[in-house]
């Protein structure tokens, strides 16, 4: 009985996920007629969809997690800001206002707590 609900209870996932590959991500338009070049591309729009997922879930928090690309895209991409390069250090610089402030504060936490602590090979600012 646990395993009927739980196969019950996975029902519709992949139906969604594939919808974001292909609309989220361009995965169901193919740069051309070759199968090489598209199949090139369907594995760049697989991976870049795998890599949000594990974005939402390790770093922007649990509040984030359903939320589809375009919501990302308005919410947290498209920031206005201004990019500042010193010292060969370069500085994002956006109002502390901005509703977004204090998620982008606490991802770059949890990235760095990330590359700190579970092997976790990245960028650390």
């Amino acid at each position: 009985d646990e395993l009927i609900a739980w196969v019950y209870g996975r029902c519709g996932k992949s139906e969604q996920a594939h919808d974001a590959v292909k609309n989220d991500f361009a995965g169901g338009h193919f740069p051309s007629g070759d199968f090489g070049e598209n199949a090139a591309w369907w594995w760049i729009t697989v991976l870049a969809h795998n890599f949000n997922v594990l974005m939402k879930r390790m770093v922007l928090g649990h509040s984030w997690i359903n939320k589809r690309m375009k919501a990302i895209r308005l919410g947290l991409i498209f920031i206005a800001g201004r990019v500042i390069e010193r010292s060969r250090k370069m500085i994002i610089r956006i109002s502390g206002d901005h509703p977004s402030w204090s998620l982008l504060i606490e991802a770059r936490q949890s990235h760095n707590w990330l590359a700190l602590h579970e092997g976790y090979v990245g960028f650390m600012t």
